[in-house]
């Protein structure tokens, strides 16, 4: 499984968005090496144990002249560079998409904010949440009479930032392999988010959207697509939007569909809601996911994620391994008659710097001067802690 094996991408360390993209572009076969700091320090560390996977590091000071010089020279051999810092530093240090692309016309320079690269909020601060709420992709998330439901930070940060990221990176990639120049990407969170909104704005000019928050088809205003509470304090989700399955919901729980009211009338949803939630809360989770197992209910137990690990479709799949006793993901997606490779362990910061100033032919005199002037690291100093440091798109 290592269908970008042969490109390499020099990632700059930053949070959240830029090493989840980094983490793909390595499961899915690319050489990543990661520039870090030379002190060790990193915002988070802890977070990114596992976004940090399958690469190589490098630590180097980007504030120093002949730092700046080391990473443009990384560049030189380097297939993509991704960088999440707010519009302008990275020229500002000597390493913006000109001054790459001067020692290298191919290279596709991705760049991950969260307000984009021009606008009037391009240089506010900002994280996810806010992200979301500009977009309006925020706005319909949660129960009725209830204020917005925060979705974690998997819609913005991965589901509107690093993932258009990556798609951007391989659509110019595709790009240079017809006519050989490198393209910047300016991937931004409030981008992808908007851009995630496309069959909710078109079930809304439609007309199938029709009420505010938590009170239509797909946002839990609908009984059988919601989740239930189960008399053991678990939950099960129902996804029974087709009849056939509808159907299948509700004989299981004992009901008959002619008694009931109509499930395509909106105002017969409350009473639905009460009659099923009444017969959910009189057996537990695992109960009822027996009950339903086979069926075409549309109905699954709510796991927390020690439960997910062990789940036999999930173990099955081998969608949880355990690398270096750490539980994590599988890469994803997978490809035809290729299992997916085990991820590797995380490097730590500027493990890798005496091997690949190596591989960029600097000769062990001048190796020794940069370490000795403290433009390099090797990775053996201790990390000083940095976890409350505020650095990362848009922020």
């Amino acid at each position: 499984m290592s269908p970008l094996r042969g490109i390499r991408v020099l990632e700059v360390a930053a949070i959240g968005p830029v090493p989840f993209a980094g983490m793909v572009l390595a499961d899915l076969g690319a050489d990543v090496v990661r520039v870090d700091r030379v002190d060790g320090a990193r915002s988070f560390p802890a977070w990114h144990r596992i976004l940090d996977r399958g690469r190589r590091s490098i630590a180097i000071d980007l504030k120093d002249p002949a730092g700046v010089d080391l990473l443009l020279r990384l560049a030189e051999r380097s297939d993509v560079l991704l960088e999440g810092f707010r519009p302008g530093v990275a020229e500002r240090l000597g390493f913006g998409p000109q001054d790459c692309w001067a020692r290298n016309s191919g290279l596709v320079y991705g760049r991950m904010t969260g307000w984009g690269q021009q606008g009037p909020l391009a240089q506010a601060p900002g994280h996810d949440i806010n992200y979301l709420a500009l977009s309006g992709a925020l706005h319909p998330i949660g129960r009725a009479g209830e204020p917005p439901t925060v979705p974690l930070n998997l819609l913005g940060d991965f589901g509107g930032g690093a993932l258009p990221l990556v798609v951007g990176v391989l659509a110019a990639l595709v790009e240079r392999h017809a006519h050989g120049r490198g393209r910047m990407v300016d991937a931004a969170i409030v981008d992808g988010s908007a851009s995630l909104l496309a069959m909710l704005l078109a079930m809304t000019a439609a007309g199938q959207w029709p009420g505010p928050r938590g009170t239509n088809l797909l946002d839990g205003g609908a009984p059988f697509y919601d989740v239930y509470t189960c008399a053991d304090g678990g939950h099960i989700a129902v996804g029974a939007l087709e009849l056939r399955f509808y159907l299948a919901f509700v004989r299981g729980l004992g009901l008959d569909p002619e008694r009931l009211p109509d499930r395509d009338d909106p105002t017969a949803w409350p009473e639905l809601r009460r009659r099923f939630a009444e017969i959910v809360a009189q057996r537990g989770r695992d109960e009822w996911a027996a009950v339903f197992e086979g069926t075409e209910a549309c109905v699954t137990p709510v796991l927390d994620l020690d439960e997910a690990a062990v789940h036999p479709h999930n173990r099955a799949r081998g969608l949880f391994p355990t690398v270096d006793g750490l539980r994590q993901p599988a890469p994803a997606p997978r490809f035809q008659d290729a299992p997916p490779d085990p991820p590797a362990p995380v490097r730590a910061p500027g493990l890798d710097t005496r091997e690949l100033l190596s591989e960029l032919g600097i000769d062990p005199g001048y190796q020794a001067e940069l370490f000795a002037r403290g433009v390099v690291a090797n990775g053996e100093r201790p990390a000083r802690r940095a976890d409350t440091a505020t650095t990362g798109p848009g922020r």
